[in-house]
C-alpha cells in the first residue's frame, strides 16, 4: 500500500497541492488564534478591572493596557469572559484548536464528540459559577454576564433549591450518560472483572483431537466475551509466550495415567498469542487447555515447576497470602548504638592521655624589636629614575611605574608603552642589576594575573622577619588549617601560611648558609605552635647528626621511631632504610583501616572514630598524622640509591590520604639526587639560593632560585605561580627554650612506635636450634606466642618487656624450633601450634 501511494503521490494535479497549502494556512491560523486567545484570557483576568475599564479605548494612544496583546487582548477578554461566558471562554478557545486539528487532519480529537462535550460546558459551566459565587467578588468575571443573568432568572423563577436541583440533574445525567454508569453496566463489569482476578484453570486430559479443537473453540468464545466487555491493551513482542506444542495422539495414550503438568508463565498473555513459532523441545508433556488469562493478572500468576493436579474449586478455596520480611537496616542500628555511647560518655578526646598538656607560649621566641618597614624615599626615586633611564636608553618607553616595598626586596611593577614587546624587556635583566649597582635582581614578565612586568630589586637595608612575628600574626592564630606552616612574609610584607596537608609533600633546595635549616626549625616550631601531641608525630631523618638533634627532648611527645631503635633522631642509612619501609607498612595498615571504615581520608576517619563510630576491638585507633623530615637527602641518595628513592617514591605517590607527609631537604639539586620519580610526586617546592641557573630549573622548572640575595631570601612554588618570600628566622636558641618546654611536661611512656620491619638479610641468618641456648624467657614467649596466634615481635616487646634485639632473637628461636613459621613482610608470623596443650607437649619434648 506504501509503495502505491508514492506512485500516485507525484501524479497529484496541481489544485490539489494548492489546497493542502491552504489546509496548512487556515489550521496553522485557527491554532495561532486558539493561542492568542488564551494568552489573552489569562492577561485578562489578572488585571480585569483596570482592562475593563479600557476596553472601549483601543485607538486611545495615551492609555496603555496591561494585557500581554495590549487593547486588543483588552478588547477580547472583556468580549469574551466578562460580557459573554466567564472563564467557559477557555472552551472556546479549545475548538478553535480542534478546528485547526481537522483542517490539517490530524485525528487528535473525536470532533462531534468533543463539539458535544464543550457545547455542554459552554451552557452550564457559567449558570453553576454563577450560582456558587452569586456575582459578589469576582464572581462576575468567572461567570460571565450570560451565566450571572441566566442565574438569575431560574432563580426568580424557580428558587434557589429548584436551580440546584437542574444543575445537580442535569450534570448527573450527563456522565450517566457519557460514561454509561448504569447499575446493570456497572454489575456486569464488577462481574468480569472479578472472575478474571480468580483465574479459574480448568484441568482436563484431552483424550482424542475433537477434544482439543471443542477447548479451542471455548477458548475462542472466552475471548470474544472478554473482549466485548473489557479492551484489552496489546502487548509487545517480548511478553509473548513461547508455543505449546500439540501433543501427539499417541504418546497421550502411552501417558494416560501420567499426571497433568501446569506450566504458567509469568509472561504469558492469552492462549492464542502462546501458539506462536518457537523452538520445539523433546518433552513428553501434555499440556490442557488454559483459559484466556489478562494481560494484568498473568503477571501476578504463581509460578509452578511441580506436578500437580487441581481443580477450579480447589484454587478458589485456596488462601493466598503475600508477606514481604521488613528491612534490617543495619546502619541505622550502628549510627543509633555509636549515638547511644557518645551520649553516655561523649565523643572521644584523643588529648585525653595528655590532657595537662599545655602550648607552647610565644614568649619562648625571641623579640627582635620593631620590624616595621622604613621607607627611604631617596633610595626609591633613585632606582626609578635609574630603571625608566636605562629603559629609555633601549627604546624601551613606560607608561606607568609603582613600587611596592617588602622586608628585604622592593618591587618596581612597571606598564610599558604600547607595541613594547615583553622578550625585549626579559633581556636587560643584567643590564639593569649592572645599573642598579645591586645583587639578585630578578625580572618578573608579566606577572601572573596582572597587566604589568615586575622588576624586584634588594633593598639596602633589609628588615628582619622574626618567628615570633609571624606565630603572633592572627592569620597564623586564627587558622583553619589542618597542619598550618608558616614561611614568612611576602613582598607586600603579608605572613605567608601554606597547608601542609593540602601540599601534600615539600620538596626544599638551597646551597650551604643560605637559610635552609632555618626554614626547616621554621616548618618545625610553626607545627608545634599548632598541633597537640596526640595529633602530630614526626619522623626525623638527620644524616649531619647535628641539625635536628635539639628535637631530641620532645621525643616523648611528638616524635615516632622503630621499636627497636634507641634514637628517635635517625642519624645511620641502615635505619633509615628501615625507617622507610615502616612508614611504607604504616601507610598499608592506615588504608586498611580507612577501607573497613568505608573514609576516603584521614580527616574523616578520625571524625567517625571521635563520634565512636569505629570499634577498638577491631584494631580501629585515632590516627595522628606522621610528617617525615629529611634534613640531606642527597646524602642517603649517595649512600643508598635506590633502597632509598623507591619507599621516599612510594610514600609521595600514595601517603597522602592517610596523613602521611614529606618534608625533604638537600643542599644541591641536581638530577641525580632529585629524580624524575621524586619531583614529580612533590609539588610544593621551596627553593633558597642555589649557586647555578641549572640547579634553579631543577628545583622550580625555572630560573630565578639563583638570583636570590640569601639570608633566607627564598621562592615558593605549589602548581601555580612562584612566590618570592622572606623566611622567617628562628635562631638555635628559641628551638632549644621550644623543645626544653615541651620535653619538661609529662608525656608518653615512649615515643610513637612505628610497625616492625625486618629486612630480608636480617630473616636469612635463622641457624638450627639448640635447646641449651635457648633464652630464658623462650617458654613463656611461646606460650604468649600460641595463646594469642600471633607472631609478633613487637608484641613480645609490650608483653615481656624487653628491647628490640633480644625480642628478635627469641624470634628467631621460636621460628627454628617450629613454633612459628618465617618472616612474612608486613604481615605477622604464622603460628604453627594451634593449643596451649600441644606447647605443652612440644616442650616437653624440648626438655628431654
Amino acid at each position: 500500500m506504501e509503495k502505491k501511494s508514492q506512485k500516485k503521490q507525484p501524479e497529484m494535479p496541481e489544485t490539489g497541492r494548492v489546497l493542502s497549502k491552504q489546509r496548512i494556512f487556515f489550521g496553522l491560523t485557527f491554532i495561532v488564534f486558539a493561542g492568542v486567545l488564551a494568552l489573552s484570557f489569562i492577561s485578562y483576568l489578572m488585571n480585569w478591572k483596570a482592562d475593563q475599564s479600557q476596553a472601549g479605548t483601543i485607538l486611545d494612544k495615551s492609555i496603555k493596557s496591561s494585557n500581554i496583546f495590549g487593547k486588543l487582548g483588552d478588547w477580547l477578554g472583556n468580549l469574551f469572559i466578562f460580557e459573554s461566558i466567564g472563564i467557559a471562554s477557555f472552551i472556546v478557545a479549545f475548538l478553535f484548536v480542534v478546528f485547526g486539528t481537522m483542517i490539517l487532519k490530524k485525528k487528535i480529537f473525536k470532533p462531534w464528540m468533543t463539539f458535544g462535550h464543550s457545547l455542554f460546558f459552554i451552557c452550564w459551566l457559567p449558570i453553576l459559577l454563577g450560582a456558587i459565587t452569586k456575582g459578589n467578588g469576582n464572581g462576575g468575571v468567572l461567570s460571565g454576564v450570560y451565566g450571572y443573568q441566566i442565574m438569575d432568572s431560574l432563580s426568580a423563577i424557580i428558587g434557589n433549591v429548584g436551580l440546584w436541583v437542574v444543575l445537580v440533574v442535569s450534570i448527573a445525567l450527563y456522565f450517566i450518560l457519557e460514561f454509561n454508569l448504569r447499575p446493570s453496566s456497572i454489575k456486569a463489569k464488577l462481574d468480569v472483572i472479578n472472575e478474571n482476578t480468580i483465574g479459574k484453570v480448568k484441568a482436563m486430559m484431552p483424550n482424542s483431537d475433537q477434544d482439543f479443537e471443542a477447548d479451542q473453540e471455548l477458548e475462542e468464545e472466552l475471548v470474544k466475551e472478554e473482549t466485548q466487555n473489557i479492551t484489552v491493551t496489546d502487548l509487545s513482542d517480548d511478553r509473548k509466550t513461547p508455543e505449546v506444542v500439540k501433543p501427539n495422539p499417541v504418546i497421550q495414550e502411552a501417558q494416560s495415567i501420567a499426571e497433568v503438568e501446569t506450566i504458567v508463565t509469568p509472561n504469558q498473555t492469552s492462549f492464542e498469542d502462546s501458539r506462536e513459532t518457537a523452538p520445539t523441545l523433546n518433552l513428553n508433556i501434555t499440556t490442557p487447555s488454559i483459559p484466556t488469562i489478562k494481560p494484568e493478572d498473568a503477571f501476578d500468576a504463581p509460578v509452578s515447576n511441580s506436578s500437580t493436579s487441581f481443580s477450579s474449586s480447589d484454587a478458589d478455596e485456596i488462601k493466598f497470602q503475600v508477606e514481604v520480611a521488613p528491612v534490617i537496616d543495619i546502619i541505622d542500628d550502628a549510627e543509633k548504638q555509636s549515638q547511644d555511647l557518645v551520649d553516655k560518655h561523649g565523643l572521644y578526646d584523643h588529648r585525653l592521655d595528655l590532657a595537662k598538656f599545655q602550648m607552647p607560649p610565644i614568649d619562648l621566641l625571641k623579640d627582635y624589636g620593631n620590624e616595621e618597614i622604613s621607607i627611604n624615599k631617596e633610595e626609591l626615586e633613585e632606582n626609578k629614575n635609574k630603571i625608566v633611564g636605562l629603559l629609555k636608553n633601549f627604546n624601551v618607553g613606560i607608561a606607568e611605574i609603582k613600587a611596592t616595598i617588602g622586608p628585604t626586596v622592593t618591587l618596581y611593577e612597571i606598564v610599558p608603552e604600547a607595541g613594547i614587546r615583553v622578550a625585549s624587556i626579559k633581556k636587560l635583566q643584567d643590564d639593569i642589576a649592572l645599573n642598579l649597582s645591586a645583587l639578585g635582581i630578578r625580572i618578573i614578565a608579566p606577572m601572573p594575573g596582572k597587566g604589568t612586568i615586575g622588576i624586584e630589586v634588594p633593598r639596602k637595608n633589609p628588615t628582619m622577619v622574626s618567628m615570633r612575628s609571624v606565630i603572633a600574626s592572627q592569620k597564623f592564630q586564627n587558622t583553619d588549617m589542618d597542619l598550618p606552616v608558616v614561611f614568612g612574609k611576602t613582598i607586600s610584607n603579608e605572613v605567608f601560611m601554606a597547608d601542609l596537608s593540602k601540599m601534600p609533600h615539600l620538596l626544599m633546595a638551597g646551597a650551604t648558609g643560605q637559610g635552609k635549616s632555618v626554614g626547616i626549625n621554621a616548618i618545625l616550631t610553626s607545627l608545634l605552635y599548632k598541633k597537640h601531641p596526640s595529633e602530630l608525630k614526626f619522623v626525623m631523618v638527620d644524616p649531619k647528626k647535628v641539625e635536628l638533634s635539639l628535637y631530641s627532648k620532645i621525643e616523648r611527645h611528638y616524635l615516632a621511631k622503630l621499636p627497636d631503635s634507641d634514637d628517635a633522631i635517625i642519624t645511620d642509612t641502615n635505619k633509615v632504610i628501615n625507617t622507610l619501609n615502616s612508614l611504607c607498612v604504616e601507610m598499608d595498615q592506615r588504608y586498611d583501616l580507612l577501607k573497613n571504615a568505608f573514609c576516603k581520608n584521614l580527616k574523616e576517619y578520625n571524625k567517625k572514630f571521635a563520634e565512636r563510630k569505629l570499634n577498638p576491638e577491631n584494631g580501629h585507633r585515632y590516627l595522628p598524622y606522621i610528617v617525615l623530615v629529611v634534613d640531606e637527602f642527597a646524602d642517603l641518595i649517595m649512600t643508598a640509591g635506590k633502597e632509598v628513592e623507591l619507599p621516599i617514591a612510594r610514600l609521595a605517590q600514595l601517603a597522602r590520604a592517610v596523613g602521611i607527609h614529606l618534608i625533604v631537604a638537600t643542599q644541591r639539586p641536581s638530577v641525580n639526587v632529585i629524580t624524575g620519580m621524586i619531583k614529580a610526586n612533590f609539588p610544593a617546592r621551596a627553593a633558597f639560593r642555589v649557586i647555578s641557573s641549572v640547579d634553579s630549573r631543577t628545583i622550580l622548572d625555572s630560573t630565578g632560585a639563583d638570583q636570590l640575595i640569601g639570608k633566607g631570601d627564598m621562592l615558593y612554588f605549589n602548581g601555580n605561580e612562584i612566590l618570592r618570600l622572606q623566611c622567617a628566622f628562628v635562631d638555635t636558641p628559641e628551638v632549644e627554650k621550644l623543645a626544653e618546654f615541651i620535653g619538661e611536661q609529662k608525656g608518653y611512656a615512649s615515643a610513637f612506635l612505628l610497625p616492625e620491619f625486618v629486612s630480608e638479610e636480617a630473616t636469612s641468618t635463622v641457624g638450627a636450634f639448640d635447646p641449651n641456648e635457648k633464652d630464658a624467657l623462650f617458654e613463656e614467649a611461646a606460650r604468649i606466642i600460641v595463646s594469642t596466634q600471633q607472631g609478633s615481635t613487637s608484641m613480645l616487646q609490650r608483653q615481656l618487656k624487653l628491647g628490640y634485639n633480644r625480642a628478635g632473637r627469641i624470634m628467631d628461636q621460636l621460628e627454628a624450633s617450629g613454633i612459628v613459621g618465617g618472616f612474612n613482610g608486613a604481615k605477622a608470623r604464622e603460628v604453627l601450634i594451634s593449643d596451649l596443650y600441644s606447647l605443652e607437649q612440644f616442650l616437653e619434648d624440648l626438655r628431654n
